[in-house]
This record gives C-alpha cells, structure tokens and sequence, in this order.
C-alpha cells in the first residue's frame, strides 16, 4: 500500500465506516443515559442539554464550525489572505457573552433569546426576533451549510454534489430529532479533538511541503507568495487603507473591523443557536467558564483552515509541488488528500463529517426550540414535556424539507450565496441595538424597542433588494439621487445603520411609556437585586479573569503581527 498516495484507499474508506458506527453509538448510549437519569424525556433537556462548563465550550465551537469553514473560510484564504480573519479572530467577543449577558440570561430563566426580548419589551418584539432569525437559518445557515457540505464532500469523498448535500441534510435531521440537545452536545464533545489535531496536521504538513520539509520555510514561502499577488498589495494583511487595493472594497480600512464587530455581537452574544449552547448551564460560573474556553477556542479556525487556504494557493502556484487545486472553495479537501497519510486521512475525516452534522445540527435544533417555546408553548401552556418534545421534532422535519427546498432555488439565484455576507451584515444591527440598549438602560421602552427591530430589519430587506436590482434601478430616471443607499460599502452602510437604530430607539423612549420595574427585575443594570448582584460577582474569582485576558493578549498580539 502507497501510505502517502494522494487518494483514498480501502483503508481510509473501512476507518470512516467504523468511526461513524462508533460515534453513533456513543451519542445513542449518553442519550440513554441520560434518559435513565431524568426518568424520561424533558423538554428543558430535549431543547438546553445541561452540561460542565468544558462541554459548553466545546459545543459553542463545534456549532459555529461548519461546512462554510471547511469550504468557504479555507477558500477566502486562498482568493483574499487574511482579510477575512477579522470574522474569525473574534475570540474576545465570546468574553462579552460570558462576562456581560450570561448574568442576565441567567436570572431571567429563558430559553430562546425572543424570551428574553418578550420579558423586556413587547411580544412583538419577541414575535419578530423569532421570524427573523427562523428565516435567516432557513434561507442562510441551513441551505448554505447543506450547499457548501455538498461541495466539501465531493472535493474530499468525490461524492456527486446532490448525494453530499441531500445526505448531509437527512442524516442530521434524523440525528436531531432523536438526539436533541443532548446528541448535539455528545457529538461536539466527541469531534471537537479530532477536528482541532486534524485540521493542524493539515496545517503542519502543508507548511512543511511548501518549505521542503521544513515548516518554518513554508510560513515564510506562504507569507512571501502572499505578499505578490493582489496586483502586489499583497494579501497577507488584514487592514486594506489604500483606496487603489483590490480588496479595499470588501475590507475598507478600520470599517471592516467596526463591521465585523457588529457582526459577531449579533452571532456570539444574542443569536439563539450560539447562546443555546450555554443556557442550560447549572450556574453563572459554569456558562461564564464554558465561553471562555470558547473564547480560546474561537482563535484556532484561523489557522485551521484559513491560513490552510493561502498555503494551497501558494503550493498550486508552484508546479514543482506536485498540488492541484481547482475553484478555491476545493481547498481545504484537496490539501487533506495531498498532505495526510492513508489512515490518518480516513480518521481526520471522521472528525470533519461531525463537525458538518453538529453545526446543522445546532441549526435544526435552535429552529426546533424557537418555534416550540416561542409559538407553540404560549398557545398551549398547558403542553406536556413529551408534547413539546414531539412538536420540536416536528418542527425540526419541516426546517429539513424548507432546507431541502431551497438549496436548488438558492443554486439557481447565483447572487444568493454573493450576497450573504450582506445579509447578515443587515440582520445585525437592529438585533444588536436592541439587546445592547435593552440591558444597559431601563429607559429604553417597549414600544422603543420594537419600533427599532421592525424598522432596522425593513431598512435592511429594503437596501438587500436593491442591491440584488442596482442595475435596474440605476436606469430608472429620479433615482439617482438615491443611488447612495444601495452603493455605500456595506461595511459602511452597517455601522450607520446600528447608529440610526440607536437614535431612533432613544427618539422613541422620549415619546412612550417605560416599562414598570417590576416587568424590568433583573434584566438590566439599573434593576438587578442586590441578590443578583452578589450572586454576579460570586461567580468569577481572578483565575477567570486572568484567563480572558490571555485571549484579549492573543487577538492582539494577532492584529499586531498581520496588521
């Protein structure tokens, strides 16, 4: 047998075979267990999980690696550097999770962040939180994790698209319906290793190729190509300030920073399928330990599969090496089979297949418990656990067929995929005023606050479709000078959309009524209790304090280095 051959072998076919089995198994034996230990099933188990502060951590990872890092992050890294690592090296943002509203999530016993909006302001505003982010993982997560999952596939397994993309899809929603939060959580506890070693052995073994065996010559042969290309502004950096730079327009200046900020506000700290993992946490001290060990965690997808992107593009600029590599998005597969060995190979992909089926995973189930505790539960208060269980697997199928549905559709508008980055970018800032106001000042009225989620999310559908029709509507006789709404850099357009939401809320509160306090108790500063408060600060000690700042240290030792 050729132990490096560049394919997969019987070998790496039999070991994928029987760590799927295995793995399956295990999740299915901690699901029982579980089970055996409550007495039946729990809706609060079904949909939170409850676990250590270790297995939190690993689950907010697990749910945010998906299959647009394995292709979309390691292709970026290929086609534009280090630009994209400002959405990546967020690992100080997951902090703000734990130390600013995890204390708040935790004294209003919620579930689902609408919950906690419905607590603050109105049901209406609970009501559209919900419809909004069920559609974005609908239309966004869900098709372009199974999209991207089906790309991976066939660039690493040489599935046919459709067998990777339908399977993927199917073989999740059957994994969340039986596993629930509980199977989510086994399986990140499970993957999380494989895929961190695997991942940097495909970083490792690709550095060491591209330097002749020594992986210090292939970081400054990676560096050196990088530096060459973009019409010779170089992608090895992260700030692009020259107007004159190819990527100015997708990274502008110190905006792109803002922007992604903005961004990673709305995912690590108020989106419900990153918050879900730490909700079921036994206590503050527990949730706060399992983001910052997130925090560290959310600092390697850089060098797993980024920096394994630009060390593709640099091998495939080398004839010499021997590498092939087609679209960028056929990265990260195409250096697992050049650089691993038979075995390793079939192992290391294991860990990848998991990390696809948690993050849809995370998807489905956070879909399934924001339509059961969001809708059907104040319908039917009544409901029992085993009824709300049976309505969240119910809910989790039709998140798998409107999945299915809309993959050929979104394959169909190839602007789709272009344009989701925008999307989120466009979500963000009316989510983000409205939590961020929401704690900080009791001020802030209901009506204030969901007065400035409808209207922030209408402005950015609206600026959404007109991008998607710019061409038309520059053609159309009075409407240039309205041009600026559609043609500000999107990054831009963000950050002043966030500030408009933000006037407009505080505009708001001058003109409505403030909530009582007690509607308010416990969920913002001013009206903790003096319980809360000690409560708050008994759950840190320096240790934990120490360790954010590590990760702080690390980001900005980071920025420095590739600044």
């Amino acid at each position: 047998m050729n132990w490096y051959s560049h394919q997969f072998e019987p070998l790496d076919w039999g070991i994928i075979a029987f760590g799927v089995v295995l793995i399956a198994w295990l999740v299915w034996r901690a699901i029982q267990k579980q089970k055996r230990l409550q007495g039946g099933e729990s809706s609060r188990a079904y949909f939170l999980g409850g676990e250590p502060w270790y297995v939190m951590g690993a689950a907010i990872f697990a749910a945010n690696i998906g299959s647009e890092h394995l292709v979309g992050l390691a292709g970026a890294g290929a086609e534009t550097g280090m630009g994209m690592a400002h959405w990546e090296m967020q690992g100080w943002m997951i902090l703000v999770l734990g130390w600013l509203f995890v204390p708040f999530y935790k004294h209003s016993g919620v579930f689902t962040m609408p919950e906690f909006l419905n607590r603050r302001y109105t049901r209406n505003t609970s009501s559209w939180l919900s419809i909004i982010t069920l559609i974005s993982y609908v239309l966004t997560k869900v098709s372009v994790t199974a999209f991207t999952g089906g790309i991976f596939m066939e660039s690493l397994l040489g599935l046919p698209f459709w067998y990777g993309a339908v399977g993927l899809v199917l073989l999740t929603g059957v994994f969340t319906v039986f596993g629930g939060m509980k199977g989510v959580m086994t399986l990140s506890k499970i993957q999380t290793p494989i895929l961190i070693i695997g991942s940097f052995l495909v970083l490792f073994l690709g550095l060491s190729a591209l330097g002749g065996g020594s992986i210090a010559q292939g970081w400054t042969n990676m560096l050196d190509h990088a530096r060459q290309i973009n019409e010779g502004y170089g992608t090895n950096h992260l700030m692009h300030f020259n107007t004159n730079d190819p990527l100015y327009d997708k990274f502008p200046g110190v905006w792109v920073f803002i922007g992604a900020a903005i961004i990673g506000f709305w995912y690590w700290c108020t989106d419900q399928h990153i918050v879900q993992r730490v909700l079921g946490g036994k206590n503050i001290n527990e949730m706060r330990k399992g983001t910052i060990l997130a925090g560290y965690l959310k600092i390697l997808p850089v060098f797993m599969f980024l920096i394994p992107g630009m060390v593709a593009a640099a091998l495939a600029a080398s004839p010499e090496s021997g590498f092939v590599m087609g679209a960028t998005d056929e990265a990260f597969g195409s250096m697992v089979k050049f650089v691993l060995p038979v075995g390793v190979k079939g192992i290391v992909t294991i860990g990848f297949i998991c990390a696809l089926v948690a993050s849809l995973a995370a998807f489905f189930n956070s879909c399934a418990t924001l339509y059961t505790v969001d809708f059907y539960k104040p319908k039917h208060p009544d409901a029992g656990d085993k009824k709300l269980v049976w309505i969240g697997r119910a809910a989790t199928w039709v998140v798998v067929a409107l999945g299915l549905v809309w993959i050929p559709i979104m394959m169909g508008l190839g602007s789709l995929y272009k344009y989701l980055q925008e999307v989120q970018s466009l979500l963000a800032p009316a989510i983000v005023a409205v939590f961020l106001l929401g704690i900080f000042s009791k001020r802030i009225t209901p009506k204030a606050g969901e007065t400035g989620l409808i209207v922030g999310f209408t402005i950015g559908m609206v600026r959404l479709v007109c991008n998607i029709f710019a061409e038309n509507l520059s053609g159309i006789e009075g409407l240039g000078g309205l041009s600026w709404f559609w043609e500000t850099n999107w990054l831009v357009f963000e950050v002043f959309l966030l500030l408009f939401i933000v006037l407009l809320m505080i505009a708001t509160s001058f003109f409505t009524s403030q909530a009582s306090e007690e509607k308010l108790k416990g969920i913002t500063f001013a009206t903790q209790s003096a319980a809360q408060k000690a409560e708050t600060r008994a759950s840190w000690t320096w240790v934990d304090v120490a360790a954010s700042l590590g990760i702080v240290a690390i980001c900005a030792a980071f920025y420095a280095y590739f600044w």
